[in-house]
């Protein structure tokens, strides 16, 4: 059998059920696509003029770049804990970086809508 990178996580523990692996994998994927979404829209509201002051477009532009860079580095972290998690048949971890990924986006919309008015 040829090795599989990350070893970390392949290396020890039994092989899942591949259904589980391709959810996990699934999962992911759906975290890179908002990751990507995030990126867009920073470059978006980067280069669209709004009725907004320059600065605040631009540090609202940045911080949804970051929180998509973020994202995908979260994304990437959480598949591999899962499927460690799986391999060694205990509980999937518990992913509390998502109610406070929901918080910032929330407040930067606020924000966003507050500063348009």
């Amino acid at each position: 059998m040829t090795k599989r990178w990350p070893g970390w996580v392949y290396d020890d523990g039994e092989e899942p059920d591949y259904r589980f692996s391709f959810a996990n994998e699934r999962t992911f994927l759906a975290w890179i696509r908002t990751a990507l979404a995030l990126v867009a829209a920073g470059v978006a509201l980067d280069v669209v003029p709004l009725s907004l002051p320059p600065t605040a477009q631009r540090l609202s532009a940045a911080g949804l770049i970051v929180l998509g860079c973020l994202s995908a580095a979260v994304a990437w972290l959480r598949w591999a804990l899962a499927e460690r998690a799986m391999r060694h048949s205990r509980p999937l971890p518990s992913f509390g970086i998502g109610i406070w990924l929901a918080v910032v986006l929330v407040a930067a919309v606020v924000l966003l809508f507050a500063a348009a008015l």
